[in-house]
Formats: C-alpha cells, sequence, structure tokens
C-alpha cells in the first residue's frame, strides 16, 4: 500500500475517532481534531509528515512512486 494512502486512512481514522470521543466522553477531543487538521495543513505546505516517519521506522507503506511504472496513469502527489 502507497505511503499517501495510510496517512490518509489514519487522519480521517483519528478525526472520526476523536470526534466520537467528543461527542460522547468530553469536548476536549476536538483538541486532538484541531491537531490533525493542522498537521495535514502543515504536511501540504512544507511536504514534512511525522507520520511518515513513524510508519516508515515499522515497515509501513513503500516509496510513494518508487516501484511506479512510467505506463501507471495514477499520480503519487
Amino acid at each position: 500500500m502507497k505511503m499517501h494512502m495510510l496517512i490518509r486512512r489514519f487522519a480521517g481514522t483519528f478525526i472520526l475517532v476523536s470526534l466520537l470521543l467528543a461527542h460522547y466522553h468530553s469536548p476536549n477531543w476536538l483538541w486532538f481534531t484541531a491537531f490533525v487538521g493542522f498537521n495535514l495543513l502543515q504536511s501540504s505546505l512544507t511536504n514534512f509528515c511525522p507520520l511518515e516517519i513513524v510508519l516508515k521506522k515499522f515497515g509501513l507503506g513503500g516509496p510513494c512512486c518508487g516501484n511506479q511504472k512510467k505506463s501507471d496513469s495514477s499520480s503519487c502527489s
């Protein structure tokens, strides 16, 4: 699985879980949602993602476009 897909899945899962926790437990969980959103924003501007570093250390997610053939029409952003 490609790294950018793993990062999107983690971010989506974290946001949904924190929204559920904010609804059923404490509104302070919305700060976690804000943190994930801020991290996504800074990652789009700086191309630095801490989650990518963690996932690589665990051996998950290959390089984004490293093994992709030139004939493949899917893009890798």
